[in-house]
Protein backbone atom coordinates (compact mmCIF):
# COMPACT_ATOMS: atom_id res chain seq x y z
CA UNK A 1 0.00 0.00 0.00
CA UNK A 2 1.37 3.56 -0.44
CA UNK A 3 1.77 5.61 2.06
CA UNK A 4 -0.35 8.33 0.54
CA UNK A 5 -3.36 5.70 1.19
CA UNK A 6 -2.43 4.69 4.63
CA UNK A 7 -5.14 5.52 7.33
CA UNK A 8 -4.73 8.23 9.73
CA UNK A 9 -5.31 5.54 12.58
CA UNK A 10 -1.61 4.39 11.25
CA UNK A 11 0.38 7.91 11.22
CA UNK A 12 -1.23 9.07 14.55
CA UNK A 13 1.13 6.18 15.96
CA UNK A 14 4.23 8.65 15.79
CA UNK A 15 2.27 11.46 17.88
CA UNK A 16 1.74 9.45 21.15
CA UNK A 17 4.98 10.46 22.59
CA UNK A 18 4.73 14.24 22.12
CA UNK A 19 2.41 15.16 25.13
CA UNK A 20 5.04 12.99 27.54
CA UNK A 21 7.07 16.34 27.33
CA UNK A 22 3.89 18.11 28.95
CA UNK A 23 4.70 16.95 32.83
CA UNK A 24 9.18 17.81 32.99
CA UNK A 25 10.11 20.68 31.43
CA UNK A 26 12.51 21.94 33.80
CA UNK A 27 14.86 23.68 40.71
CA UNK A 28 14.56 20.43 41.52
CA UNK A 29 12.86 19.01 38.75
CA UNK A 30 10.78 22.31 36.85
CA UNK A 31 11.20 23.78 40.20
CA UNK A 32 11.96 27.38 40.55
CA UNK A 33 13.69 28.96 43.57
CA UNK A 34 15.01 32.48 42.45
CA UNK A 35 12.51 34.76 44.07
CA UNK A 36 14.02 37.87 45.60
CA UNK A 37 18.05 38.20 45.65
CA UNK A 38 18.49 38.50 49.03
CA UNK A 39 16.89 35.05 49.67
CA UNK A 40 19.21 33.67 46.57
CA UNK A 41 22.20 35.01 47.93
CA UNK A 42 21.16 33.12 50.92
CA UNK A 43 20.75 29.73 49.54
CA UNK A 44 17.26 29.80 50.31
CA UNK A 45 17.33 29.42 53.80
CA UNK A 46 14.46 32.35 54.31
CA UNK A 47 11.69 30.84 55.78
CA UNK A 48 13.31 31.12 59.51
CA UNK A 49 14.10 34.72 59.06
CA UNK A 50 12.98 36.01 55.96
CA UNK A 51 14.30 38.70 54.00
CA UNK A 52 13.55 42.08 55.67
CA UNK A 53 11.44 42.98 52.22
CA UNK A 54 8.27 42.32 51.10
CA UNK A 55 9.66 38.54 49.44
CA UNK A 56 8.65 36.89 52.76
CA UNK A 57 4.96 37.10 50.85
CA UNK A 58 6.24 33.60 49.50
CA UNK A 59 9.21 32.76 51.52
CA UNK A 60 6.77 32.90 54.87
CA UNK A 61 3.43 34.66 54.65
CA UNK A 62 3.14 34.64 58.04
CA UNK A 63 6.05 37.23 58.67
CA UNK A 64 4.63 40.74 60.02
CA UNK A 65 7.23 42.79 58.66
CA UNK A 66 9.26 45.29 60.72
CA UNK A 67 8.85 48.18 58.77
CA UNK A 68 5.43 49.95 58.47
CA UNK A 69 4.11 51.52 55.79
CA UNK A 70 4.53 50.75 52.10
CA UNK A 71 7.06 48.64 51.21
CA UNK A 72 8.47 47.47 47.59
CA UNK A 73 10.61 44.54 46.13
CA UNK A 74 10.74 43.83 43.31
CA UNK A 75 13.51 42.77 40.18
CA UNK A 76 14.77 39.93 38.04
CA UNK A 77 17.15 36.70 37.99
CA UNK A 78 19.35 35.71 34.72
CA UNK A 79 19.64 31.83 34.77
CA UNK A 80 21.73 30.43 32.15
CA UNK A 81 21.96 26.63 31.58
CA UNK A 82 24.55 24.60 30.60
CA UNK A 83 24.18 21.30 29.40
CA UNK A 84 24.89 18.02 27.39
CA UNK A 85 24.67 14.75 26.54
CA UNK A 86 27.31 11.93 25.78
CA UNK A 87 26.00 9.13 23.66
CA UNK A 88 27.53 5.41 24.53
CA UNK A 89 27.71 4.07 20.93
CA UNK A 90 28.72 6.71 19.01
CA UNK A 91 31.06 9.02 22.06
CA UNK A 92 29.46 12.02 20.12
CA UNK A 93 28.67 15.18 22.79
CA UNK A 94 25.09 17.11 22.10
CA UNK A 95 25.10 20.23 23.93
CA UNK A 96 21.58 21.68 24.60
CA UNK A 97 20.77 24.93 23.13
CA UNK A 98 19.11 26.81 25.71
CA UNK A 99 18.40 30.74 25.88
CA UNK A 100 19.36 32.93 28.89
CA UNK A 101 15.84 32.53 31.02
CA UNK A 102 14.67 35.98 33.38
CA UNK A 103 12.39 35.42 35.90
CA UNK A 104 11.05 37.96 37.31
CA UNK A 105 9.80 38.92 41.29
CA UNK A 106 7.52 41.59 41.98
CA UNK A 107 6.07 42.43 45.51
CA UNK A 108 4.18 45.12 47.44
CA UNK A 109 2.97 45.38 51.66
CA UNK A 110 1.81 47.75 53.10
CA UNK A 111 1.35 47.71 57.25
CA UNK A 112 -0.30 50.39 59.34
CA UNK A 113 -0.16 50.89 63.28
CA UNK A 114 -2.11 47.94 64.11
CA UNK A 115 -0.92 44.23 63.86
CA UNK A 116 -2.11 43.18 60.36
CA UNK A 117 -0.16 43.50 57.34
CA UNK A 118 -1.59 43.23 53.89
CA UNK A 119 0.49 42.56 50.64
CA UNK A 120 0.40 41.25 46.87
CA UNK A 121 3.12 38.73 45.54
CA UNK A 122 3.57 38.08 41.17
CA UNK A 123 6.70 35.08 41.37
CA UNK A 124 7.60 32.39 39.26
CA UNK A 125 7.88 29.41 41.32
CA UNK A 126 8.15 26.84 38.39
CA UNK A 127 9.45 26.73 35.25
CA UNK A 128 12.27 26.69 32.66
CA UNK A 129 13.28 25.58 28.95
CA UNK A 130 14.80 22.50 28.21
CA UNK A 131 16.03 22.72 24.15
CA UNK A 132 18.44 20.90 22.12
CA UNK A 133 20.00 21.54 18.76
CA UNK A 134 18.44 19.88 15.78
CA UNK A 135 21.16 17.16 15.31
CA UNK A 136 20.48 15.74 18.92
CA UNK A 137 19.28 12.07 18.99
CA UNK A 138 16.59 12.36 21.54
CA UNK A 139 14.95 15.44 19.46
CA UNK A 140 11.97 12.52 18.88
CA UNK A 141 11.61 12.45 22.64
CA UNK A 142 11.83 16.31 22.99
CA UNK A 143 13.56 18.98 20.99
CA UNK A 144 12.20 22.10 22.95
CA UNK A 145 10.11 22.02 26.35
CA UNK A 146 8.84 25.23 27.88
CA UNK A 147 6.60 26.03 31.00
CA UNK A 148 5.92 29.13 31.84
CA UNK A 149 4.20 29.62 35.25
CA UNK A 150 2.87 33.03 37.05
CA UNK A 151 1.54 32.98 40.44
CA UNK A 152 -0.13 35.90 41.98
CA UNK A 153 -0.76 35.85 45.43
CA UNK A 154 -2.64 38.26 47.93
CA UNK A 155 -2.12 37.82 51.13
CA UNK A 156 -2.87 38.49 54.66
CA UNK A 157 -0.53 38.12 57.29
CA UNK A 158 -1.81 39.01 61.97
CA UNK A 159 0.68 39.65 64.48
CA UNK A 160 -0.78 37.15 67.56
CA UNK A 161 1.55 38.03 70.48
CA UNK A 162 4.67 40.22 70.57
CA UNK A 163 6.46 37.02 69.35
CA UNK A 164 4.26 35.07 66.78
CA UNK A 165 2.33 35.71 63.62
CA UNK A 166 0.72 33.90 61.19
CA UNK A 167 -0.57 34.71 57.06
CA UNK A 168 -0.97 33.47 53.98
CA UNK A 169 -3.03 34.40 50.89
CA UNK A 170 -5.13 32.41 47.79
CA UNK A 171 -2.43 31.96 45.06
CA UNK A 172 -4.10 32.36 41.20
CA UNK A 173 -1.81 31.02 38.77
CA UNK A 174 -1.51 30.79 35.07
CA UNK A 175 0.49 28.42 32.62
CA UNK A 176 1.56 28.33 29.45
CA UNK A 177 3.57 25.16 27.31
CA UNK A 178 4.77 24.64 24.03
CA UNK A 179 6.30 21.35 23.34
CA UNK A 180 8.23 20.80 20.20
CA UNK A 181 9.43 17.47 18.95
CA UNK A 182 10.57 15.43 16.18
CA UNK A 183 8.56 12.67 14.44
CA UNK A 184 10.71 8.83 13.41
CA UNK A 185 9.67 8.12 10.08
CA UNK A 186 11.21 5.07 10.89
CA UNK A 187 9.10 3.90 13.78
CA UNK A 188 5.11 4.48 11.50
CA UNK A 189 3.46 1.87 10.70
CA UNK A 190 2.58 1.34 6.45
CA UNK A 191 -0.56 0.78 6.61
CA UNK A 192 -3.64 0.01 9.74
CA UNK A 193 -3.71 -3.33 8.97
CA UNK A 194 -2.78 -5.63 12.02
CA UNK A 195 0.53 -6.51 11.52
CA UNK A 196 1.82 -3.86 9.13
CA UNK A 197 5.04 -3.23 9.02
CA UNK A 198 6.45 -0.06 9.91
CA UNK A 199 8.95 2.45 7.47
CA UNK A 200 11.91 0.94 9.64
CA UNK A 201 11.26 -2.77 8.61
CA UNK A 202 11.17 -2.21 4.96
CA UNK A 203 14.59 -0.14 5.54
CA UNK A 204 13.95 3.46 6.65
CA UNK A 205 16.63 4.23 9.00
CA UNK A 206 16.01 4.69 12.60
CA UNK A 207 15.45 8.48 13.62
CA UNK A 208 14.83 9.87 10.31
CA UNK A 209 13.12 12.63 11.10
CA UNK A 210 9.71 13.30 8.46
CA UNK A 211 8.13 16.13 10.68
CA UNK A 212 8.00 18.28 13.58
CA UNK A 213 5.17 18.51 16.36
CA UNK A 214 4.39 21.51 18.34
CA UNK A 215 1.92 21.75 21.31
CA UNK A 216 0.88 24.72 22.77
CA UNK A 217 -1.36 24.82 26.01
CA UNK A 218 -2.33 27.27 28.98
CA UNK A 219 -4.37 26.76 31.84
CA UNK A 220 -5.60 28.58 35.08
CA UNK A 221 -5.23 26.92 38.56
CA UNK A 222 -5.75 28.15 42.25
CA UNK A 223 -4.26 27.30 45.35
CA UNK A 224 -2.93 28.44 49.05
CA UNK A 225 0.19 29.50 50.59
CA UNK A 226 0.17 29.81 54.06
CA UNK A 227 2.77 30.26 57.01
CA UNK A 228 3.55 30.97 60.94
CA UNK A 229 6.87 32.83 61.82
CA UNK A 230 8.12 33.08 65.68
CA UNK A 231 10.73 33.95 67.85
CA UNK A 232 11.74 31.48 70.67
CA UNK A 233 13.86 33.69 72.24
CA UNK A 234 15.85 36.77 71.47
CA UNK A 235 18.25 35.14 69.49
CA UNK A 236 16.40 32.19 68.17
CA UNK A 237 13.61 32.47 65.30
CA UNK A 238 11.84 29.75 63.29
CA UNK A 239 9.59 29.44 60.81
CA UNK A 240 7.46 27.48 58.30
CA UNK A 241 5.59 27.43 54.93
CA UNK A 242 3.21 25.31 52.91
CA UNK A 243 2.65 25.54 48.78
CA UNK A 244 -0.07 23.86 48.42
CA UNK A 245 -0.40 21.55 44.62
CA UNK A 246 -1.61 23.47 41.71
CA UNK A 247 -3.25 21.62 38.93
CA UNK A 248 -3.07 22.60 35.63
CA UNK A 249 -5.56 21.67 33.17
CA UNK A 250 -4.69 21.95 29.43
CA UNK A 251 -7.98 20.94 27.78
CA UNK A 252 -7.53 23.17 24.67
CA UNK A 253 -4.22 22.73 23.76
CA UNK A 254 -3.25 22.78 20.18
CA UNK A 255 -1.02 20.55 18.08
CA UNK A 256 0.64 21.44 15.03
CA UNK A 257 2.59 19.58 12.49
CA UNK A 258 5.28 20.42 10.07
CA UNK A 259 6.43 18.46 7.03
CA UNK A 260 10.89 17.78 7.34
CA UNK A 261 12.21 16.82 4.29
CA UNK A 262 13.96 13.35 4.17
CA UNK A 263 15.83 13.46 0.70
CA UNK A 264 15.00 9.42 0.55
CA UNK A 265 13.93 8.32 -3.09
CA UNK A 266 12.14 4.70 -3.12
CA UNK A 267 14.15 2.30 -5.63
CA UNK A 268 12.20 -0.15 -8.33
CA UNK A 269 9.97 -2.47 -6.60
CA UNK A 270 9.47 -1.59 -3.33
CA UNK A 271 7.36 -2.57 -0.97
CA UNK A 272 5.18 0.30 -1.48
CA UNK A 273 4.61 -0.41 -4.92
CA UNK A 274 5.12 3.47 -6.36
CA UNK A 275 7.59 4.07 -9.44
CA UNK A 276 11.31 3.66 -8.85
CA UNK A 277 12.39 7.12 -8.42
CA UNK A 278 9.71 8.38 -6.07
CA UNK A 279 10.08 10.91 -3.73
CA UNK A 280 9.50 9.85 -0.07
CA UNK A 281 8.78 13.05 0.87
CA UNK A 282 6.16 13.33 -1.98
CA UNK A 283 4.18 10.03 -0.37
CA UNK A 284 4.50 11.73 2.78
CA UNK A 285 2.72 15.74 1.39
CA UNK A 286 -0.97 14.76 1.65
CA UNK A 287 -0.46 13.66 5.48
CA UNK A 288 -0.14 17.59 6.48
CA UNK A 289 -3.06 18.83 4.65
CA UNK A 290 -6.69 18.42 5.25
CA UNK A 291 -8.23 15.22 5.07
CA UNK A 292 -4.66 13.92 6.03
CA UNK A 293 -3.47 12.32 9.62
CA UNK A 294 -1.05 15.02 10.13
CA UNK A 295 -3.20 17.75 10.48
CA UNK A 296 -3.72 20.54 13.38
CA UNK A 297 -5.48 18.65 16.08
CA UNK A 298 -6.39 19.44 20.24
CA UNK A 299 -4.73 17.72 22.88
CA UNK A 300 -5.97 17.35 26.68
CA UNK A 301 -3.58 16.92 29.39
CA UNK A 302 -2.69 18.19 32.65
CA UNK A 303 0.36 18.86 35.40
CA UNK A 304 0.73 19.38 38.65
CA UNK A 305 2.73 21.48 39.99
CA UNK A 306 3.69 20.17 43.25
CA UNK A 307 2.95 21.21 47.00
CA UNK A 308 6.10 22.77 49.02
CA UNK A 309 6.87 22.36 52.60
CA UNK A 310 9.47 24.26 54.23
CA UNK A 311 10.92 24.81 57.80
CA UNK A 312 13.67 25.92 59.50
CA UNK A 313 15.51 27.43 62.31
CA UNK A 314 18.00 31.20 62.17
CA UNK A 315 20.22 32.51 64.95
CA UNK A 316 21.24 35.75 65.56
CA UNK A 317 23.66 35.30 68.91
CA UNK A 318 26.49 36.74 66.64
CA UNK A 319 26.89 40.48 66.54
CA UNK A 320 25.11 41.90 63.33
CA UNK A 321 25.39 38.06 61.60
CA UNK A 322 21.98 35.74 61.09
CA UNK A 323 22.66 32.21 60.60
CA UNK A 324 19.81 30.13 59.21
CA UNK A 325 18.98 26.86 58.39
CA UNK A 326 15.99 25.26 56.42
CA UNK A 327 14.80 22.07 55.34
CA UNK A 328 12.42 22.03 52.65
CA UNK A 329 10.24 19.20 51.15
CA UNK A 330 8.59 18.88 47.65
CA UNK A 331 6.09 16.11 47.05
CA UNK A 332 6.80 15.71 43.49
CA UNK A 333 4.98 11.86 43.67
CA UNK A 334 2.09 13.61 42.89
CA UNK A 335 3.20 13.52 38.95
CA UNK A 336 3.67 10.05 39.01
CA UNK A 337 1.55 9.68 35.70
CA UNK A 338 0.13 12.15 32.56
CA UNK A 339 -2.89 11.55 30.77
CA UNK A 340 -2.89 12.15 27.40
CA UNK A 341 -6.59 12.86 25.20
CA UNK A 342 -6.42 12.98 21.91
CA UNK A 343 -9.07 15.28 20.47
CA UNK A 344 -8.40 14.49 16.60
CA UNK A 345 -6.86 11.65 14.41
CA UNK A 346 -5.19 9.92 16.95
CA UNK A 347 -8.09 10.26 19.27
CA UNK A 348 -8.69 6.37 19.74
CA UNK A 349 -4.76 6.10 21.10
CA UNK A 350 -5.29 8.39 24.13
CA UNK A 351 -3.21 6.69 27.23
CA UNK A 352 -1.53 7.36 30.41
CA UNK A 353 2.17 8.46 30.26
CA UNK A 354 4.50 7.00 33.26
CA UNK A 355 6.51 9.48 35.07
CA UNK A 356 7.02 8.05 38.83
CA UNK A 357 8.82 11.08 40.25
CA UNK A 358 9.78 11.09 43.53
CA UNK A 359 9.38 13.20 46.33
CA UNK A 360 12.79 15.49 46.89
CA UNK A 361 13.91 16.61 50.24
CA UNK A 362 16.38 19.80 50.36
CA UNK A 363 18.50 21.47 53.04
CA UNK A 364 19.45 25.35 52.64
CA UNK A 365 21.91 27.18 54.70
CA UNK A 366 21.98 30.98 54.86
CA UNK A 367 24.18 33.76 56.60
CA UNK A 368 23.76 37.34 56.79
CA UNK A 369 26.34 40.03 58.31
CA UNK A 370 25.49 43.59 58.44
CA UNK A 371 28.26 46.14 58.56
CA UNK A 372 27.99 49.64 60.40
CA UNK A 373 26.99 51.44 57.08
CA UNK A 374 24.41 49.48 56.99
CA UNK A 375 25.25 47.04 54.08
CA UNK A 376 24.65 43.38 54.05
CA UNK A 377 27.02 40.35 52.84
CA UNK A 378 25.56 37.46 52.16
CA UNK A 379 26.21 33.53 51.43
CA UNK A 380 24.52 30.35 50.92
CA UNK A 381 24.59 26.39 50.28
CA UNK A 382 21.82 24.15 49.22
CA UNK A 383 21.41 20.69 48.08
CA UNK A 384 18.59 18.53 46.47
CA UNK A 385 18.05 15.08 45.85
CA UNK A 386 16.54 14.56 42.10
CA UNK A 387 12.98 14.09 41.52
CA UNK A 388 13.23 11.61 38.70
CA UNK A 389 14.19 8.01 39.22
CA UNK A 390 17.20 6.92 37.24
CA UNK A 391 14.61 5.23 34.54
CA UNK A 392 13.07 8.52 33.85
CA UNK A 393 16.36 10.97 33.43
CA UNK A 394 15.83 12.63 29.56
CA UNK A 395 15.84 15.17 26.92
CA UNK A 396 13.01 16.32 28.47
CA UNK A 397 14.65 18.01 31.84
CA UNK A 398 17.86 15.84 32.32
CA UNK A 399 16.92 15.73 36.55
CA UNK A 400 19.66 14.97 38.96
CA UNK A 401 20.86 15.51 41.95
CA UNK A 402 22.13 19.06 42.74
CA UNK A 403 23.64 21.51 44.95
CA UNK A 404 24.34 25.43 44.83
CA UNK A 405 26.31 27.88 46.28
CA UNK A 406 25.69 31.52 46.31
CA UNK A 407 26.92 34.75 47.12
CA UNK A 408 25.44 38.16 47.41
CA UNK A 409 24.98 41.75 49.09
CA UNK A 410 22.60 44.64 50.17
CA UNK A 411 23.54 48.23 49.14
CA UNK A 412 21.18 50.64 50.75
CA UNK A 413 20.85 53.72 49.04
CA UNK A 414 18.56 56.32 51.07
CA UNK A 415 15.09 54.71 51.02
CA UNK A 416 16.42 52.18 48.24
CA UNK A 417 18.56 48.97 48.69
CA UNK A 418 19.96 47.26 45.74
CA UNK A 419 20.28 43.68 46.26
CA UNK A 420 22.66 41.31 44.54
CA UNK A 421 23.28 37.69 43.99
CA UNK A 422 25.12 35.27 42.28
CA UNK A 423 24.61 31.53 42.59
CA UNK A 424 26.05 28.39 40.61
CA UNK A 425 24.24 24.87 40.64
CA UNK A 426 26.65 21.81 40.44
CA UNK A 427 25.55 18.48 39.64
CA UNK A 428 27.72 15.56 39.21
CA UNK A 429 25.68 14.28 36.27
CA UNK A 430 23.48 11.55 35.34
CA UNK A 431 23.05 8.76 32.98
CA UNK A 432 19.70 8.98 30.86
CA UNK A 433 18.05 7.79 27.58
CA UNK A 434 17.30 9.63 24.91
CA UNK A 435 14.09 7.08 23.80
CA UNK A 436 10.56 7.19 25.16
CA UNK A 437 9.61 4.29 27.62
CA UNK A 438 5.77 3.11 26.63
CA UNK A 439 3.08 2.94 29.31
CA UNK A 440 3.80 -1.06 30.04
CA UNK A 441 7.27 -0.59 30.05
CA UNK A 442 8.54 -1.50 33.87
CA UNK A 443 10.47 0.34 35.69
CA UNK A 444 13.46 -2.43 35.06
CA UNK A 445 13.02 -1.83 31.03
CA UNK A 446 13.30 1.46 31.28
CA UNK A 447 16.34 1.32 32.71
CA UNK A 448 17.69 -0.68 30.52
CA UNK A 449 17.19 2.53 27.60
CA UNK A 450 19.91 4.49 29.07
CA UNK A 451 22.26 4.93 26.39
CA UNK A 452 24.03 8.04 27.76
CA UNK A 453 25.37 10.87 30.07
CA UNK A 454 23.60 13.99 30.71
CA UNK A 455 25.91 16.97 32.46
CA UNK A 456 23.96 20.23 33.96
CA UNK A 457 25.16 23.04 35.01
CA UNK A 458 24.11 26.77 35.98
CA UNK A 459 24.82 30.14 36.40
CA UNK A 460 22.07 32.48 38.26
CA UNK A 461 22.57 36.80 38.70
CA UNK A 462 20.07 38.43 40.26
CA UNK A 463 19.43 41.93 41.05
CA UNK A 464 17.02 43.66 43.23
CA UNK A 465 14.84 46.71 44.77
CA UNK A 466 13.88 47.42 48.06
CA UNK A 467 11.63 51.06 48.36
CA UNK A 468 10.25 51.76 51.98
CA UNK A 469 7.41 54.14 51.87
Amino acid sequence: MMLHRASRYTLALALLALPAAAGTAGAQAFGLNEIGSCAISRGFANTSSPCDDASSIYWNPGQVQATRGFSFYGGVAAIKIDGGFDQDTTHNRYDADIATAFVPHLFVNWRGAGKMALGLGVYVPYGLTSQWRDNFPGRFSALKTSLQTIYVQPNLAYQLTPNWSIGGGPVIAHSKVELVQGVDLATTATSSAVGAPTFGQLGIPLRTEFARATLKGSSMAYGVDVGVHGRLTPQWQMGARFLSQVTFNYDDADATFEQRNTGLILAANNPLGAPAGTPVDALLAPQFVAGGALVAQKVQTGIQHPAQVQVGFAYSGFQNTTLSADYSYVGWKSFRALPVNFQGPASSKSRVLQEDYNNTSGIRLGAEHRLLSGSALRAGFAANTSAAPPETVTPLLPEQDRALGSLGFGYPMGRVTLDGAYAHIFTRGARGRIDERSATTTSAQALALNSGFYSLSANIFSLSLKANF
